[in-house]
């Protein structure tokens, strides 16, 4: 696998099967897959964090399961545009996990997608304990919206 552009990605992925979203979190990946369409993005089940080891191959079989054909990896920059720690750990799971994987990944600038998955949950009276089960995922979903309407005015 290689983290490639975004041109390179649309180049590299064929049309007429899903998409992943991952937001990589320190407790939970979140995960979110796109229709074949590449229309829409719906969040699936977190996976447990443990090490990389187990982590690696629970995500693999999931995107295995689902026949993806690309990873699209939210990249949490700092509001300046530079990366922290918790940009470096993600690009260090997915230097690893490409070992592991040929699918395409390419990284998506994931400023605020989780404060705004979380208000548009507590504006809906998501309960607290909800929203802390589902948030990853939610997550996911948003990155991979977001790559996916930037695909679409790509392939026009």
């Amino acid at each position: 696998m290689a983290i490639v552009s975004l041109e390179a990605f649309l180049a590299a992925v064929p049309p007429g099967l899903p998409l992943a979203g991952l937001d990589l979190g320190t407790k939970t990946i979140g995960l979110a897959l796109s229709d074949r369409g590449w229309g829409f993005a719906t969040p699936r089940a977190v996976i447990r964090r443990k090490k990389f080891t187990p982590d690696a191959a629970a995500l693999k079989k999931a995107l295995d399961d689902e026949n993806v054909v690309g990873i699209v990896v939210g990249l949490p920059l700092n509001m300046d545009g530079s990366e922290g720690p918790r940009a470096q750990s993600s690009r260090a799971f997915m230097r690893n996990y490409s070992a592991l994987d040929e699918r395409p990944a390419l990284f998506w600038d994931e400023r605020l997608s989780t404060v705004a998955v979380e208000r548009a949950m507590i504006s809906a009276d998501v309960s607290r304990a909800k929203r802390a089960e589902r948030i990853d995922s939610a997550a996911a979903a948003f990155i991979l919206q977001g790559a996916l309407d930037r695909l679409a005015s790509l392939r026009v």
